[in-house]
């Protein structure tokens, strides 16, 4: 018989059986070691609840004011971030204060590693600040005492930073960021840059066929369950519903993906899988009062935008009125807040850029090509780049001339010129765009438009009818401890309950891991059972992302067919011949506001001197490019540093900016033809700032072309002929 028969110790066969063999042994062991990490996720997740204040800030914080002491008092507090050993801050410059989400999980993510929002703010030197919550709302607690408590925390930012060049940059993630800007519109005085990150701040907008979360509301009949779920909680809303929604938009990830990972990579993952359900885990009640508000203001209604939010005291939220450099942050692989959601706000605001510019607002935008809607805030790789750039850059958002503008990012390499004016590992530019831009990006027709008014009108009725009919029955019945055990055996909750140290059944499984990793025999990475094992794992997220597909599709399409029917429309008020537009005028005390403005700029066209005329000249020949590069910037600070006599603050140089702007605006010609007047009789004067001007405009690029004839323009109003010869922009010697 021969030694090749498989059936023969020694053939091929005695191969694969080794292979399978150590393949099972690997499996064995990697499942008991995955039990026992879902094990201690479970004792986490109890240890958490236990605590008074849970959060994962991973950097040490001093109190500063408890929302809970407050005249009306909620559950937010401000504390000040220490500054890990080896990082230093310097008071000067403008503090940063993060603003987390109170979406379902508890505070923390903006500080959740070092390269984080707070983590790179320090490393460029800003003093930190974090506004974070309670698990349990206060009684009575609103919407507005939250942006009433968040005001008076600002405000003790700023009382504590008296010699910040600049007022605090504020950074809103996710639903933090449209509470954030209620609050810039209503007191914009106390606002440096306002960053939103991932926040949907015009929840109708979107395309078909992608984000279907923003049908949810109409699906489900409107907000009346909003209403029923908080009366089950006792007046109080369980935000693990909201984590539920955020876990349903990605069947795969949640139902295989997740404990996958850390299945195949038990060895290595188990630390980054644990730290991460620390604050995934951490599930955060609100009051029905607060849900309520953001479920019919928001996510239904879509009324921030168009202006119809009202507070207590009769005023309405306009998001015109923020003064202060909008950032916003936003990625096409967000299925939470994509890029519609998160933009389109600006075009219910605004019929040009004139209008934006009109209302003196900065707004710049940058879209990610693929990070998801936490990656936004939490991925290192976006905190390294997009939120590094903004944290060391911001002055230079803050004193661009009013418009839009987005952010875009280039890798400095070898041929990068003057990288050394370009903090960090990428150079940011800021490029004019116009809202043609933003519509490229896709939206609603005006078909949609009426599907969404229908779906918020029948919203409206749902719940009127539930409040008047049902609700004081449910109310009725329901006492706080029936609320209590419910919110414990959420599906979230018992998930880590069911796993947790609590149950008996779990201490075998923390002793067979412990021989596990005594006797761990990891399988070959050759070995074919595990490429067969990873084949499959593919399988069952192609499956699962298919039936997420189909679902998404076929809510859409009922969605589309249900409130797009012209007999509902009617039936409800909404005429089905009608074109929707959301975007409105100017507020006629603004535009009077305007006027005046205007015809003060005008008649100071001839007033000023050197300063005003460099400027001028610097805005004028500096436009022909479209964007401003940071090095340009860093240029200018530094011949600013370098000349005592010409050093102004922030706040007097963004005036002096936005002013000269809107000089060139009005008037470009008259603007032009008064520098002359506004220039000294000192050529050698004259020649220094004209070097200045020329030094910032080759900073970051070769002068030619428009940019040249410009510049060759100006040196003819600075009675300046022979301008060619002028020394390139030497950073190293102009340098403070």
């Amino acid at each position: 018989m021969s030694l090749d028969n498989p059936q023969l110790p020694g053939g091929p066969l005695s191969g694969v059986v080794a292979k399978a063999v150590e393949y099972m042994v690997d499996a064995g062991q990697r499942s008991v070691l995955l039990l026992d990490i879902l094990r201690q996720r479970g004792d986490q997740y109890r240890e958490q609840v236990a605590q008074t204040a849970p959060h994962v800030l991973s950097y040490a914080a001093e109190l500063i004011l408890d929302g809970r002491t407050l005249e009306q008092p909620v559950n937010y507090a401000l504390v000040r971030i220490v500054p890990p050993k080896g990082v230093e801050i310097d008071l000067n410059r403008r503090p940063f204060v993060v603003v987390d989400p109170r979406a379902g999980h508890g505070p923390g993510i903006g500080g959740f590693k070092a390269d984080s929002e707070i983590g790179v703010a320090m490393k460029a030197g800003h003093p930190c600040y974090f506004i974070g919550f309670l698990p349990e709302p206060m009684p009575g607690q609103t919407i507005e005492r939250i942006a009433h408590a968040e005001a008076i925390f600002i405000e003790k930012v700023i009382e504590r930073h008296p010699e910040a060049d600049g007022k605090p940059c504020v950074i809103g993630n996710c639903q933090a960021g449209w509470a954030i800007m209620i609050l810039a519109s209503l007191r914009p005085e106390l606002f440096g840059p306002v960053i939103v990150a991932g926040a949907p701040l015009a929840y109708w907008a979107g395309v078909h066929g992608k984000y279907p979360m923003r049908y949810s509301g109409g699906l489900l009949g409107g907000s009346w369950l909003t209403a029923l779920s908080s009366d089950l909680g006792a007046g109080k809303f369980d935000g693990a519903w909201l984590v539920q929604n955020f876990e349903n938009q990605n069947p795969s990830n949640t139902l295989w993906t997740k404990q996958y990972n850390v299945y195949s990579k038990v060895d290595t993952e188990a630390d980054r899988y644990l730290e991460f359900e620390r604050w995934w885990g951490g599930h955060v009640n609100l009051n029905a009062e607060e849900i309520q508000f953001i479920v019919d203001e928001l996510f239904i209604g879509n009324n921030l935008a168009a202006g119809r939010v009202t507070m207590s005291d009769g005023a309405t939220v306009d998001l015109r009125n923020i003064r202060s450099p909008i950032v916003v942050f936003c990625s096409k692989g967000d299925n939470i807040t994509p890029p519609q959601q998160a933009l389109h706000w600006i075009l219910d605001l605004y019929a040009d850029v004139d209008e934006i510019r009109a209302h003196g607002q900065t707004i710049v935008y940058t879209v990610h090509e693929t990070v998801g809607h936490l990656g936004i805030f939490v991925s290192g790789g976006v905190a390294k780049k997009e939120h590094a750039e903004f944290s060391s850059n911001i002055d230079l958002i803050d004193v661009l001339p009013p418009g839009l503008y987005e952010a875009t990012f280039e890798a400095k390499g070898s041929d990068t010129l003057n990288d050394e004016l370009a903090i960090g590992q990428w150079v940011m530019r800021c490029e004019a765009r116009t809202l043609d831009d933003i519509r490229a990006m896709g939206g609603n027709s005006p078909e949609d438009e009426r599907r969404f008014e229908t779906a918020k009108r029948v919203s409206e009725m749902n719940l009127a009818a539930y409040q008047k009919y049902v609700q004081p029955w449910v109310k009725s019945m329901v006492t706080p401890h029936m609320a209590e055990m419910m919110r414990n055996w959420h599906p979230l909750r018992l998930q880590y309950e069911a796993f947790s140290s609590e149950n008996p059944w779990m201490k075998m499984i923390e002793n067979a891991a412990d021989k596990a990793r005594d006797q761990r025999k990891p399988v070959a990475k050759d070995n074919p059972f595990l490429a067969f094992q990873e084949r499959v794992s593919k399988q069952i997220v192609s499956s699962l992302d298919q039936w997420r597909d189909s679902q998404e599709a076929l809510s859409e399409a009922m969605f589309l067919a249900i409130y797009g029917s012209p007999a509902l429309q009617a039936a409800v008020g909404v005429d089905p011949q009608s074109t929707p537009s959301r975007r409105r005028d100017m507020n006629p005390k603004h535009r009077e506001f305007l006027q005046a403005r205007t015809a003060e700029l005008t008649s100071r066209i001839g007033s000023g001197g050197m300063r005003e005329a460099g400027i001028r000249a610097l805005l004028y020949v500096g436009s022909a490019r479209g964007m401003v590069d940071e090095r340009s910037l860093e240029a200018l600070r530094r011949l600013r540093q370098a000349d005592e006599a010409a050093r102004i603050t922030l706040a007097d140089f963004k005036m002096l900016v936005r002013e000269q702007f809107f000089m060139l605006l009005l008037d470009r010609d008259a603007a032009l033809a008064t520098i002359p007047k506004l220039l000294p009789d000192d050529m050698d004067e004259r020649r220094r700032v004209f070097a200045a001007i020329r030094d910032v405009l080759s900073a970051s690029a070769e002068i030619s072309g428009e940019v040249a004839k410009r510049l060759k323009q100006v040196a003819g109003l600075f009675g300046l002929d022979d301008h060619s010869n002028s020394a390139p922009f030497d950073p190293k010697a102009r340098a403070s």
